[in-house]
């Protein structure tokens, strides 16, 4: 087909002809509106069977052509010129199996065309392209493509839209292809790259050639696909009259989407008039109503205005449709409108399409169940017609659907459901363009669906699902239905069993509604049964009780013991009936109660569910273990129990007897000996008498209740007619067995002396004769409820069979009115017509007294699975796999008391594990001097317990449990069903004494005594992983061992280990909980979970366990944690616990308030004796808390209050509570030394939120006594409570948990909490902050060098003649504020850490400030001192320039005597040789050559003029003829004993530890300034004087002299001293001196300097030689010499790449100042030289430059590629740049006509900033030969090449490399970045503090000490060097003298008062092992010895333990310990 425009024809006409609207006036407002639309960026559906193509280009005939040659047809004209008057043009065509359409533009390109006219133009081409092509062709002569062409080009495209450019493909039409891959057109290149490279050639003389256009297709399909798979989009509304009427006005009006104007699409080409019908589902969040909500509008349908006639609006025409948006938004969360109105809406019209409607990134648990619900209601025909719309806010990505989808698999499953038909929209539905697109996919749908929507036929299927419920009459007939075929599942065509057959008598009726039921709950079609972790983890419904999850309500509520729960659906029913009217002419009363009521057609009348019904379909859907779950919490509210279940569909029965295994029920009776005897059993194992109820027909009495008021008057065990919910529409129920039992408490009000089971069978016993036949055959007294005459007669033969079986008889009648009556055969009848329910339920009692105590059946639960014609739910494969796996281990206990099974099959945690736990406490609380070998004996004796733990091995009991659990089977039902049944097992079998934390605490022991063997090949490292399976699976994890009261660390971290591995270090939120003993705690957390620590009676924690609770995805956001790890404790005042009590309890609050983020004190009642223990312990933990910066919440839960109501009284006991803690806080903080005043000084509380009141447990007395149902309200409230509440504080991470039981419980074994408290998680925190400083100073030291390195090469070329601190801040600015922010993020970033990291904020930012000033002065003074130096220089720099100046004149004059010798290179080389000679001597002749120096005699002549000649020497000769050693005044610093350079007063024999240091400290102090001192002569800038060393030699004499004047000093020097010291620091100032004077006489001495001139000159005259012009001799000189400034260039900058380098390769450099640490003490012990550990302990940071120097030099000696690379790069930069600045140069002089002086200036001016290079001595007469400036340029450009390459061949390793040549040795950079830092050491050990910067706030640490015998200390009165640790002295009740005139002792534990230097010192009492010290000093106890001129021996008599230790063991301990 094709379309041309008639001549003459205006494009207007055209269009008003083709029905389109064109605005003129409105194109630029249309353009402007387009470019600010949102396009849906995800390419969902790419349908470009339809192709549109705007053909562009100014060679109008050649894009003709295109349009021809690719139609295959000549439709536009080839040959007419292009006018302004010409048209634009339409022409469509199949090609390919395509509709192709093209729109020529032939005028858009005519330079006469004004800007309006090019306007109107692009809009006729938005006409004649509907919506929007899909490609732009720009047809292109890239040849002549000019600058101007791409100008108009891009401003034609824009007119279209700024995303023009991506719909472009540039054509080219040459016939030879192979030509343009050599077209270098750079515009042309530049707009194909503005196309993304998109280039298609079209060779226009192969016609035939289909393959061109259909690799076009291809391209144009790409292109459409990469722009989200949607045409480029214009906006046209259509509305005829309105246009036509402003076209005529002249004036448009703004475009808007009414019902008044159309939008007009281009899906289809053809105009259409297809009805639409969409219905709108989903979230209604989802969904913002506004007035320019273009779907909905903003009127939003409410419930109560529900009308059928709202929701379904009048059609509107939108995009050539009829569309009718039904709204069904507000309706869809409630069931009974959602019903009415979709069987209405169904049968009234055809849906095309269902939109359900979500919100981006925020999918609830309801958003999930939607569709299904959905798909529940319509079927699964309903699913082709779906299609999801995610919504979003307003500036929120929509782009993140896609991460959503990797994400969630459920939502990927959704989106597969509905055939990956998605779009997304923002939720105000007000964009144009995301609406367009959206019709378009909706069009795309009903295509493909053939126009045909889901129809009244496709609900048929579905439609008898939703009918009202028969009342309960017509149920019961429904039993005389014939049999009908079995009932199909509408979703998949399989019957709803599970592919079970039905019996033979289904009742199809019955089985709809049922399935209607499971439909409402939501239950129907889910893949997977509901399991436990479905109802316990923490969900969005569990807080709002969302729809349609109710059952969930159900079950989260009874998980909370609440009896309640099934009365959530009875405010259901309340609702349906308000919306029932009354309508009738009749207003009086009489007329009301006569008028027949029914409810308006738009009312909703449909029965809510029955709250059985509800409990029994959560039954069917639950696995085994939920269903355990559900009967435990059933029994624990006191309801009956499903005994026997009939599957809904099969109605197969069924005996749950699994759910039965974890009741226990305790009662009360008399033996016959009239003794009182207490049963506690197992419910399944009982032995009672079992009474059955049953009934036949249909009856007014309720048989229910009469049972209730034959148990308990006042609880509705079983659920009857008369509950609250009740209806007469009960459907699952029929034919259910129900068990209860009376227990009796041996009071007078018991009304059976024993404890007897009820069953009762719910229906019509006639239907349910198998239920029947069991029941009576197991019973011991059966009860019959009989109907009428007609019922009696039918069921005559059973009775009749009943009453003459043995058995009892009890016949309720009720239409007799009689008194009971009965035959000696025990059979008895009972009218209940006229007759009050308590007389009756008396009479009934009494009969059934009577029967009991006469007849001696019994009914065991277990024994009626034994029964043929039932399921038992035991069965199962995976039950009894798990079954006998668990009876293996059970019967090893099988005639053994249990002290024996402990002691054999449980050694390790006997009396060894108690014995080692007092030894390691015991540790701890040392108060001997000989601290040290106590502990060695002690953990000596501990290894010996851990040995006797490893020999035991593993009983056949543990390896059989951990077989099982290992191997057996993998996680699964299997394992959940072996650990279920080894509880039921032991608990039967021990009666609670042994049970599986047993086993596990053996599990714990194995595993820490295989630890402690340290055996690399242990067999028990799967244990920990065992066991973090088990917590996952809902068990607790013992945290603190009750029996023992310890905490296996090793074991304990081991497991949170796993856990780690397993989850991932997740979030946790730690809530515990704390309380006298037996208050209710366990109880209280199981309640609020659904938890399982232990709380039958009598068995009280012991210790503290953890379980996890999950929180669901969706709220994991919301609430920022990933689990609820709950922490159970042993209760407080103990009876069982002997000693000393309140230790123990208050170690106890320390270390579970400690844990938590959230602490619960549980209080029982209000005793005030034992609120005021409890208080008191409780405060006193919290203030503990408080001072080692750990901030907990509490909550404060008062227990079995009466009257929790009463308001008054709840404000009283708040205040008195109130007080109470106050006065507590203060008499804690007298105790723990703390300034606090009231309780919320040292803790957040608020007492009106965090004081909860809970009524009593039970509801009456045990144990019959339900839970209190206000309880269980009171839990849940507190539970949401706690949900909501924790913020960022209140949460950690696993691993900071698992740290924080560490820190906790070595803290509490020291008898001072809070001294000996680590918090390791802040320190850890501390050091990664560290190392972030470190990394921030790293990038402000580095850049600050490379800013002074280029303001160097600026000073050295006299560019800069001073610095200002504005520069430099200038300079540093983008680094700095860089930094900054990086800084800032840091802190601010929203993690963990994020509030421990507050505290040190300030500090760092301002440390940051000062550093960067620092390095602004520092740099300031040294660029200043750079410029002094160069002008003291000048004379000699000016010298040197006169040298050059005449060197080059002589070299071209001999040059011009010697051009006939050219070719002779040996005589050249001769003569210039000879004339050079001559020449330097000449230069020369006034000056003398520099002399080298003699540093020795210099400072042995100024030494002998200070001191007497004799001793200076007789030191200095006699050290220097022993060259076999090291001189010894050398080692003047690192000297052992200073004893012999001293004379001692008469009070002294021997120095003190504190004097030694002090001297030694002298020297290092006199040694650093010196260094210092010699460094600032600048020798190498301004030569040597032999003065240098009188003044270091006089400093050295004052200070010593400062130094002996001190007043206290009992000491004087001796003069040989004062020699050494001297010699020692003159000597190194004179090797510095003497290096720096060669370096003064390389760049002064002429001699020197010429010399190296020589081979420059040689070539200039060699050139000249040989005839070069001037020029090229001029430019091969200037070469020349930049040589050596780009080899200096490369130096400077490699110098910072190396370090930088070095720092992310070097394991040691990578981190802060502690980690380069710990490898200099791993680089000392595998070199074991004592010298070098000497020289590190006593001068730390001397040794640790020397370290980096060391590291440094053998890095440069090994190859380095990255490096070596860097360097040739800096080499070709710098070519490039001397060529540039060439260039510019060059341009220069011939641009403003200037001479070579001009060319010298600029070239030397470009280059200021990148080399060092002084041009003055080639300016004036030198260079006024150069004229050819550009073949001066081009000489530099051919031999710089050459000199490049030469220094890249200079340097190929690393080693090539000169020091001396590195302006900054990249070992000085890196000493300067580690070692500015704290160098404070202990006062004790001397280890160094750690932290990296050097004037920290707080106090000075260290990870480790060392023993303090190493720096010196012994014991007073002897010789003895001491062994101990810092750390482990503190932590003993021992003394030291501070000092050696102290008389006075201080308490270790103290030490901070012993003076100022003890005072700013941390040191945290630790027994850690500390191998590396305890090694050095037994490797080196020689030296040590020798070296302090003392022994270890006596108290310092080194531990036998501490000689095992290996260099091995050694290095392995840095890594645990730094």
């Amino acid at each position: 087909m094709e379309i041309n425009l008639p001549t003459g024809m205006r494009s207007v006409d055209w269009c008003s002809s083709n029905n389109l609207v064109l605005n003129i006036s409105k194109t630029k407002e249309m353009i402007i509106n387009f470019r600010k639309q949102e396009v849906d960026p995800t390419p969902l559906y790419i349908n470009v069977s339809d192709l549109r193509l705007v053909l562009l280009g100014k060679n109008v005939p050649e894009a003709c052509r295109v349009g021809n040659f690719i139609l295959g047809k000549d439709v536009f004209e080839t040959e007419v010129p292009p006018s302004v008057e010409q048209h634009n043009e339409r022409a469509s065509g199949w090609v390919d199996g395509r509709n192709i359409t093209l729109i020529c533009t032939p005028n858009l390109f005519h330079t006469e065309l004004t800007q309006e006219a090019l306007h109107q133009k692009v809009q006729e081409c938005v006409a004649l392209s509907a919506l929007g092509p899909h490609a732009f062709l720009l047809v292109i002569e890239s040849k002549s493509f000019t600058t101007n062409d791409s100008s108009r080009m891009r401003y034609i495209l824009d007119s279209f839209g700024e995303q023009a450019l991506k719909y472009a493909i540039v054509i080219t039409t040459n016939s030879k292809p192979s030509l343009y891959a050599k077209e270098k057109n750079e515009t042309f290149q530049k707009i194909l790259n503005e196309c993304h490279g998109r280039q298609h050639i079209l060779q226009l003389n192969k016609i035939n050639n289909p393959n061109l256009v259909r690799n076009l297709f291809k391209e144009i399909d790409r292109i459409v696909t990469q722009n989200g798979g949607t045409h480029f989009m214009f906006e046209i509304y259509e509305n005829p009259q309105e246009e036509d009427e402003g076209e005529a006005h002249g004036k448009g009006r703004t475009a808007d989407f009414t019902e008044n104007k159309r939008w007009k699409s281009t899906s289809y080409e053809k105009d259409q008039d297809i009805s639409i019908t969409a219905v709108l589902c989903g979230n209604t969040s989802a969904v913002c109503f506004r007035h320019d909500n273009i779907l909905l509008g903003h009127e939003k349908p409410t419930l109560n205005s529900a009308d059928f006639s709202l929701i379904v609006p009048k059609p509107r025409k939108i995009s050539n449709h009829n569309l009718s948006v039904i709204n069904m938004l507000c309706v869809q969360e409630e069931n009974v409108y959602w019903d009415l109105i979709a069987d209405k809406l169904i049968n009234e019209d055809t849906i095309h399409v269902i939109i359900y409607v979500l919100q981006l990134g925020q999918l609830t648990d309801t958003d999930k169940a939607g569709l299904e619900s959905l798909q529940s209601r319509f079927g699964e025909n309903v699913l082709p017609f779906v299609i999801i719309l995610f919504t979003y806010e307003r500036g929120e990505p929509c782009d993140t659907i896609i991460d959503d989808l990797k994400k969630s698999s459920i939502l990927e499953e959704l989106l597969k459901k509905c055939g990956d038909r998605y779009h997304t929209c923002s939720k105000s539905m007000n964009n144009q363009s995301e609406m367009r697109t959206l019709l378009e996919k909706i069009n795309r749908l009903v295509s493909e669906n053939n126009k045909r929507g889901y129809t009244a036929e496709m609900y048929k299927t579905v439609q008898t699902l939703r009918e009202e419920i028969q009342d309960s009459q017509n149920l019961q007939s429904a039993s005389n239905y014939p049999p009908q075929k079995e009932e199909v599942d509408i979703n998949q065509g399989q019957t709803l069993s599970s592919g079970k057959p039905k019996a033979a008598d289904a009742i199809p009726h019955r089985s709809k509604h049922m399935e209607q039921i499971f439909i409402r709950l939501n239950l129907l079609g889910k893949e997977q049964k509901l399991k436990p972790v479905d109802v316990l983890q923490i969900t969005a419904t569990l807080l709002k009780y969302q729809e349609p999850c109710k059952y969930l309500a159900f079950l989260y509520k009874l998980m909370m013991m609440n009896y309640r729960a099934r009365c959530i659906f009875h405010d259901e029913q309340k609702e349906i009936q308000l919306c029932t009217k009354y309508h009738a002419v009749d207003r009086s009363i009489s007329g009301f109660l006569k008028t027949d009521l029914k409810p308006l057609e738009k009312d909703i009348n449909i029965h809510a569910i029955h709250p059985m019904d509800v409990q029994s379909a959560v039954f069917h859907c639950s696995d085994s273990f939920l269903k355990q779950l559900i009967v435990t919490k059933l029994s624990q509210c006191q309801y009956a129990l499903p005994l026997l279940v009939p599957d809904p569909f099969t109605r197969e029965i069924e005996f749950p007897l699994w759910t039965f295994r974890q009741i226990k029920k305790s009662w009360k009776t008399t033996d016959t000996s009239g003794k009182e005897v207490t049963f506690t059993k197992p419910i399944y194992d009982a032995k009672t008498p079992m009474v059955v109820f049953f009934r036949f027909g249909s009856v007014s009495s309720s048989k229910s209740q009469l049972m209730n008021i034959l148990i308990s008057e006042k609880h509705n065990t079983f659920f009857h007619r008369h509950c609250p919910g009740s209806s007469r529409n009960c459907l699952l129920m029929d034919g259910v067995v129900e068990i209860a039992w009376y227990l009796p408490s041996e009071k007078s009000t018991d009304y059976f002396p024993d404890c007897v089971a009820f069953c009762n069978l719910h229906g019509d016993a006639e239907t349910n004769k198998e239920q029947l036949e069991i029941l009576t055959e197991m019973s011991s007294v059966n009860v019959v409820l009989l109907g009428d005459q007609q019922c009696i007669s039918r069921n005559e033969e059973i009775l009749q069979r009943l009453f003459n079986g043995p058995k009892p008889l009890i016949c309720l009648l009720p239409e007799n009115s009689s008194n009971v009556t009965g035959t000696k055969s025990l059979k008895f009848k009972i009218g209940l017509k006229d007759r009050g329910q308590g007389t009756v339920s008396k009479e009934l009692r009494k009969s059934i007294n009577t029967c009991l105590s006469k007849s001696i059946s019994t009914f065991r639960l277990e024994d009626m699975g034994k029964n043929s014609g039932i399921i038992t739910d035991e069965n199962s494969h995976e039950c009894q796999k798990g079954k006998d796996a668990a009876l293996q281990i059970t019967r090893l206990l099988d005639g053994k008391d249990m002290s024996s099974i402990k002691e054999m099959y449980l050694p390790c945690q006997g009396e060894l594990w108690h014995m080692w736990c007092q030894m390691n406490k015991k540790k701890y609380k040392l108060c001997c001097s000989d601290t040290e070998k106590q502990i060695s004996k002690i953990q000596k004796e501990m290894n010996q317990i851990r040995v006797q733990q490893h020999e035991h091995g593993v009983t056949p009991l543990v390896q059989l449990f951990i077989q099982t659990m290992n191997s057996h089977f993998p996680p699964s039902d299997e394992r959940c069903y072996f650990l279920k049944w080894i509880e039921i097992s032991f608990d039967k079998s021990t009666d609670g004494c042994f049970g599986l934390e047993h086993i596990l605490r053996e599990m714990g022991q194995i595993y820490e005594s295989s630890m402690s063997k340290q055996n690399k090949k242990l067999k028990h490292f799967s244990l920990p992983k065992i066991v973090a399976e088990f917590v996952l699976s809902g068990y607790p994890l013992e945290l603190m061992d009750g029996d023992a009261g310890h905490v296996p660390l090793v074991w304990v971290s081991a497991v949170l280990d796993e856990l780690i591995k397993i989850l991932g270090d997740q979030r946790v939120f730690v809530l515990s909980v704390l309380g006298i003993q037996s208050s209710g705690k366990s109880t209280m957390l199981n309640a609020m979970f659904g938890l399982q620590f232990a709380v039958s009676a009598g068995r009280c924690t012991r210790g503290a366990f953890m379980q996890m609770v999950k929180v669901s995805e969706e709220m994991k956001a919301e609430l920022k944690f990933d689990y609820i790890l709950v922490v159970d404790t042993e209760g407080l005042r103990a009876m069982e616990l002997t000693g000393n009590l309140r230790c123990h309890d208050n170690e106890l609050a320390t270390f579970v308030t400690g844990l938590a983020n959230m602490t619960l004190v549980n209080i029982f009642g209000e005793n005030p004796a034992e609120m005021q223990d409890i208080l008191q312990i409780v405060v006193q933990a919290f203030m503990r808390m408080k001072k080692v910066r750990l901030n907990p919440s509490c909550m404060f839960v008062h227990q079995n209050v009466p009257d929790v109501t009463v308001k008054e009284k709840n404000m009283v006991g708040r205040r008195c509570l109130q007080d109470k803690l106050d006065k507590m806080t203060k008499l804690a903080a007298q105790e723990e030394i703390y300034d606090a005043e009231c309780f919320s000084d040292i803790i957040e509380f608020d007492i009106e939120s965090d004081v909860r009141y809970f009524a009593q447990l039970w509801e009456g007395s045990p144990p019959m006594a339900p839970p209190n149902p206000l309880y269980s309200e009171q839990i849940e409230e507190l539970k949401q409570t706690l949900i909501s509440k924790p913020t960022k504080k209140g949460r950690m991470k696993l691993s900071e948990f698992q740290t924080r039981i560490k820190d906790l419980w070595n803290a509490l074994l020291n008898e001072n909490f809070v001294f000996s408290f680590r918090n390791t998680w802040e320190i850890t925190v501390y050091r990664k902050l560290e190392e972030e400083y470190g990394k921030w100073t790293w990038s402000l030291r580095s850049a600050m060098l490379e800013i002074q390195d280029k303001l160097h090469t600026r000073i050295s070329n006299t560019h800069l003649q001073k610095v200002e601190c504005k520069v430099l801040e200038g300079e540093m600015n983008g680094i700095f504020e860089k930094v900054k922010n990086s800084v800032k993020n840091y802190f601010e970033n929203d993690s963990e850490e994020k509030d421990i990291l507050e505290q040190w904020r300030d500090t760092f930012q301002q440390k940051i400030e000062d550093l960067h000033d620092d390095l602004i002065k520092q740099a300031q003074r040294d660029l200043n001192g750079i410029i002094s130096q160069n002008k003291a220089c000048k004379q000699l720099e000016e010298q040197k320039t006169q040298y050059e100046s005449t060197l080059f004149k002589k070299s071209k004059k001999l040059a011009l005597t010697l051009k006939s010798k050219a070719n002779d290179e040996r005589e050249l080389r001769k003569h210039f040789d000879l004339m050079w000679r001559q020449w330097v001597s000449d230069l020369t002749a006034d000056k003398s050559p520099l002399k080298e120096i003699n540093t020795v005699q210099d400072l042995l002549k100024i030494l002998s003029e200070l001191y007497e000649e004799q001793i200076v020497l007789q030191r200095f000769v006699n050290y220097s003829k022993k060259s076999t050693s090291v001189k010894k005044y050398t080692m003047i610093s690192n000297t052992g004993d200073y004893t012999k350079y001293v004379n001692l007063s008469k009070c002294l024999n021997h120095l003190t530890p504190k004097d030694q240091n002090s001297i030694r400290q002298l020297t290092f102090n006199i040694a650093e300034k010196i260094d210092e001192l010699s460094k600032s002569k600048s020798v190498a800038k301004k030569g040597y004087k032999s003065s240098y060393f009188q003044e270091i030699a006089l400093l050295v004499k004052e200070d010593v002299a400062e130094h002996t004047s001190k007043s206290n000093l009992k000491y004087k020097f001796k003069p040989k001293f004062i020699v050494d010291l001297s010699l020692h620091v003159c000597e190194r100032a004179g090797r510095l001196f003497g290096a720096q004077h060669r370096a003064f006489r390389e760049s002064t001495d002429p001699l020197n300097y010429l010399e190296k001139k020589k081979h420059e000159y040689f070539n200039v005259f060699e050139k000249s030689c040989h005839g070069s012009t001037t020029v090229a001799v001029f430019g091969g000189l200037i070469c020349g010499e930049l040589r050596e400034a780009i080899q200096q260039s490369f130096y400077n900058s490699a110098a910072c790449d190396l370090a930088d380098k070095m720092r992310t390769n070097i394991t040691a450099f990578n981190g802060n100042r502690s980690k380069l640490e710990k490898h200099i003490l791993k680089s000392l012990a595998e070199e074991e030289d004592f010298g070098k550990f000497t020289k590190y302990l006593l001068n730390p940071r001397e040794y640790f430059k020397e370290f980096i120097k060391d590291v440094v030099e053998k890095y440069m000696m090994k190859e380095n590629l990255r490096v070596l690379d860097k360097i040739r790069q800096t080499i070709k930069n710098k070519q490039g740049c001397i060529i540039s600045a060439a260039n510019t140069a060059t341009e220069e002089v011939v641009k403003k006509k200037g001479d070579a002086n001009m060319w010298l200036k600029t070239f030397s001016d470009e280059l200021k900033d990148e080399l060092e290079y002084n041009v003055d001595h080639l300016r004036g007469n030198n260079c006024q030969d150069i004229a050819d400036f550009q073949l001066l340029t081009d000489v530099v450009k051919k031999e710089m090449p050459h000199i490049s390459e030469e220094l890249t061949k200079s340097i190929n390793n690393l080693s090539d490399l000169t020091t001396a040549k590195f302006r900054k040795k990249p070992d000085d950079i890196l000493i300067e970045h580690f070692c500015q830092c704290c160098w404070v050491q202990c006062p004790f050990c001397k280890a160094i503090c750690t932290n990296t910067m050097e004037d920290h706030d707080g106090d000075h640490s260290v990870p480790f000490h060392r023993n303090y015998g190493i720096n010196g200390w012994h014991y007073r009165g002897t010789n003895n060097l001491c062994i101990s640790f810092c750390t482990t002295s503190v932590a003993s009740d021992d003394h030291f003298y501070p000092t050696f005139e102290s008389h006075e002792m201080v308490p270790w534990k103290q030490y901070r008062t012993a003076g100022p230097e003890f005072a700013n010192w941390s040191i945290t009492p630790d027994l850690s092992e500390l191998p590396y010290w305890k090694w050095f000093v037994s490797r080196f106890q020689k030296d040590l010895e020798e070296f302090y001129k003392k022994t270890f021996q006596g108290h310092g008599e080194i531990p036998d333990e501490w000689r095992k230790y290996t260099k091995e063991d050694a290095i392995e301990s840095l890594n645990k310990y730094i």
